[in-house]
């Protein structure tokens, strides 16, 4: 068993804005709150063993992997399979845009949230897959340790999912809080 602690990355200006971030490779980083927020959670970590720090290597989560590593005295090693989903063309798009251009798509979403993707993007079903094979491949290396795991809302989502039993058609119910640890077991 592998005792994992996932963080989402802190805030970042789409977050605030309500647009869509996805793996858009313009997406900002952290803003002063996210930088906050993750410089709060130093105390929060300080006292715990941990092994390792793996992170998604897009921007948002690999500065706020960044910070906590260097308070806890440990390297940041990235895995690119802990992406967010790939949104397609509703990345950088505003919320509100989105639910005017695509209503369809949106709601066939709410009718079956695990299996619909965006146009030209994945579905949490496409990366559970990727997701859940990195957690397996980071438990393997890390059995019976501590390791801190930063990422995304549907990333996190789909391993507190996966690690709790809860049904992945319910991911979208599970996405945690910015900057706001999450623990589970990873047998």
């Amino acid at each position: 068993m592998t005792d994992l602690w996932l963080l989402r990355h802190g805030q970042t200006d789409w977050n605030l804005t309500g647009r869509w971030q996805g793996q858009a490779p313009h997406a900002p980083g952290l803003n002063d709150m996210g930088r906050a927020q993750t410089l709060g959670l130093q105390n929060q970590l300080k006292d715990i063993n941990f092994s390792a720090i793996y992170s998604s290597d897009l921007l948002r989560a690999r500065q706020t992997a960044e910070l906590i590593a260097e308070s806890l005295g440990l390297i940041v090693t990235l895995e690119p399979r802990l992406r967010e989903i790939n949104l397609g063309v509703w990345e950088g798009m505003l919320s509100s845009d989105v639910e005017v251009q695509y209503p369809q798509e949106l709601a066939e979403r709410a009718r079956d949230p695990f299996h619909t993707r965006a146009p030209r993007g994945e579905s949490p079903s496409d990366m559970a897959e990727r997701v859940v094979a990195a957690v397996n491949d980071i438990a393997k290396e890390h059995a019976d340790e501590s390791v801190i795991i930063i990422s995304h809302g549907v990333s996190l989502a789909i391993i507190i999912c996966h690690a709790q039993g809860f049904p992945l058609d319910e991911v979208y119910e599970h996405v945690p809080e910015n900057a706001k640890p999450y623990r589970v077991e990873w047998k």
